[in-house]
């Protein structure tokens, strides 16, 4: 069983979450340009030196909790049991995280989530760095892929297609939860639904498109 956290541990994390409410509610009001780190901090109540203690940057209040979970693919990977397929481990991880409706998924039911996300798409250096963080997955998948393929040139080609396909899929399912949510759906009403859509997103991976939009 998990231990509890201590009581200075509980009390960091709430300082985060302040911090963190403070900063995206500031942002969502007036845009993430134009409000400095001193008013994020005199709104939570914190000194300016706080706020960098707990994100180094400006922007990592935005991606601190995405960026946790860069190596989450390469992880499901590379953690998978001995008979698995990349692709049905990068799908059952995925189920996994919906059921959970864990907000790195976008499942998170709280509402701020979805803002975050309007937020991001409405600013160019915030969504730039989105497709950075993305590229970074993706990346450290190609490299588990490619260390079990055994390094010779044409392995590591097709290990990093594989990677960009795999990564691809969960990215579009992703953007769905996210489109879900936007227009008001709740995540129960969106999990059914998702993890059906998953079935077929992962098989498209898992079987090749040959046979999908054949021209007639």
């Amino acid at each position: 069983m998990t231990e509890p956290l201590g009581l200075r541990e509980r009390k960091k994390r709430e300082t985060a979450l302040r911090i963190w409410r403070t900063a995206i509610a500031l942002f969502i009001e007036r845009g993430f340009d134009k409000v400095s780190v001193a008013e994020i901090a005199e709104a939570a109540d914190v000194s300016k030196m706080t706020v960098f203690n707990y994100f180094g940057t400006k922007e990592d209040l935005i991606f601190r909790p995405m960026e946790e979970h860069t190596g989450d693919l390469a992880r499901a990977v590379r953690e998978r049991p001995p008979g698995e397929s990349a692709v049905a481990a990068v799908h059952r991880h995925f189920l996994e995280k919906l059921a959970e409706r864990d907000a790195s998924i976008g499942m998170s039911p709280d509402p701020l989530n979805v803002r975050v996300r309007e937020l991001i798409l409405a600013t160019p250096a915030l969504l730039t760095r989105t497709y950075a963080w993305s590229a970074r997955s993706t990346r450290l998948l190609a490299d588990e892929l490619v260390a079990e393929a055994g390094g010779e040139p044409a392995d590591e080609a097709l290990a990093r297609c594989a990677a960009m396909q795999i990564a691809a899929a969960r990215v579009s399912l992703q953007d769905e939860i996210h489109r879900r949510r936007s227009e008001g759906e709740s995540v129960d009403d969106i999990h059914p639904v998702v993890a059906a859509l998953a079935q077929e997103v992962f098989a498209l991976v898992e079987n090749g498109l040959g046979a999908y939009a054949v021209r007639r």
